[in-house]
């Protein structure tokens, strides 16, 4: 089934909940289960804890568009009582969720009896107070806010503020910023749409707020370069603050140079000094007080490099692949093809392939790593470049904000893995 193809992972502040969207419009909420006494080396596990739909299909009939339902990104908010909210968008319209738990329910009303029904006037001769009393765990999820009508194009980034209060939503030509309680406007602080369309050259591909700064943000674009823009400088934030961009080396330039230098992620470190960019081909990080090149740079498939023409007869050239950091910001990851994905360690340089797949992931199993040859002979644990299955592929992963967990969703299926505690 398409509708099931999860189209975004995500765990909340704590890591306690994790949240998936999916093509057909529903969001699910994973719980962390607390480990049990008898088996204290076993992490708990995550299971279901709430499922709801998010959004429906539309159509807009000024425009003759069908608007999906599919979910683009899910992000939670900070939690400040026992609810937890989130914030979920199409296309075209984020909604803020309210999940709540219900575990108690009142009894004895005077005009109702226990069933519901009515009460007759003449037969009540006395007051009765109403009684909480316990009743099965309810998870209730309830749409708070709608926040519509604001964007022309396709909604690709939300990213909530470290001031808990506002957030910024993009599409391909302009970042809004909102206020989590007014839904009737927003601001618009950057507008790259050009007087004449046909002039268009680039567009944004992602945006997020820096983790401390609630003046700053970033986004990245189709040709490979991040801004980074400080809402204090003025209203409308077409002049960036930071300008990073890596030259490109003449030497390799080809057809496909340009498809392929276009950034589908970008993510602040959670320590707010480095920002991390996904393009085709590799992962870049970059120290936001040096913009000409970055100061690490991961190939997550090279090997890929001699197969661009192929993958771009078959649209897979266009896939957006994520990336994340780990809650130490030592560690990051990001997707590959068959079902593959990458993690890098910045301390060690070390990375590892590892693939999400049903025959590797019985529970308690260790992961082994996986090797692609390129040519030449093949060694007995190593996949031929050839053979490689370019329908599965890993393009959204989340990382546990403290624990060494991660979420990796390979089209409808969600793997959950965990370091071994010894």
């Amino acid at each position: 089934m398409v509708s099931d193809i999860i189209s975004t992972v995500e765990f909340n502040y704590s890591g306690e909940l994790l949240a998936t969207g999916d093509k057909g419009g529903r969001v699910v909420i994973f719980q962390h289960e607390q480990e049990s006494k008898n088996r204290p080396h076993l992490r708990g596990e995550y299971n279901v804890y709430s499922t709801f739909q998010s959004h429906e299909p539309e159509f807009d009939y000024l425009k003759s568009l069908e608007i999906e339902e599919k979910i683009n990104k899910i992000r939670w908010l900070q939690q400040q009582n026992a609810a937890h909210f989130l914030l979920s968008t199409n296309d075209k319209t984020i909604k803020l969720w309210k999940i709540s738990e219900r575990d108690k329910r009142a009894e004895g009303y005077n005009l109702k009896d226990e069933d519901g029904r009515l009460r007759d006037p003449f037969r009540i001769t006395s007051l009765r107070v109403p009684v909480l009393m316990p009743m099965d765990l309810m998870v209730e999820a309830s749409p708070r806010r709608i926040f519509a009508n604001a964007h022309t194009y396709h909604i690709n980034s939300i990213s909530v503020n470290s001031d808990h209060e506002t957030y910024l939503s993009a599409d391909d030509l302009r970042i809004n910023l909102w206020h989590l309680e007014i839904t009737d406007r927003s601001f618009n602080i950057v507008d790259i749409k050009p007087a004449n369309m046909e002039e268009l050259t680039e567009v944004i591909t992602a945006a997020e707020c820096h983790p401390h700064q609630c003046n700053v943000f970033v986004y990245s674009s189709s040709k490979g370069t991040i801004r980074l823009c400080d809402m204090r400088a003025g209203a409308l934030c077409d002049r960036h603050s930071k300008f990073f961009e890596e030259p490109e080396d003449p030497s390799s330039r080809s057809f496909f140079s340009e498809i392929i230098s276009s950034i589908s992620d970008v993510k602040f470190s959670h320590s707010g000094r480095y920002m991390m960019t996904r393009d085709y081909l590799s992962v870049k990080v970059w120290d936001l007080n040096m913009e000409n090149r970055p100061v690490e740079t991961y190939q997550v498939h090279e090997y890929l490099r001699s197969k661009l023409c192929s993958l771009y007869e078959n649209d897979c050239i266009f896939d957006k692949f994520e990336c994340c950091w780990n809650g130490s910001d030592s560690a990051i990851m990001t997707g590959s093809y068959n079902n593959f994905f990458r993690m890098f360690d910045r301390n060690t340089r070390r990375d590892i392939t590892l693939e999400a797949s049903r025959e590797s992931s019985k529970p308690r199993a260790t992961l082994k790593p996986r090797k692609v040859s390129t040519g030449g002979k093949r060694k007995k644990d190593e996949i031929s470049v050839d053979s490689l299955d370019f329908n599965k592929k890993i393009l959204h992963t989340a990382w546990h904000p403290k624990d060494n967990v991660i979420a990796v969703a390979a089209t409808n299926n969600l793997y959950i893995f965990q370091d071994k505690i010894n």
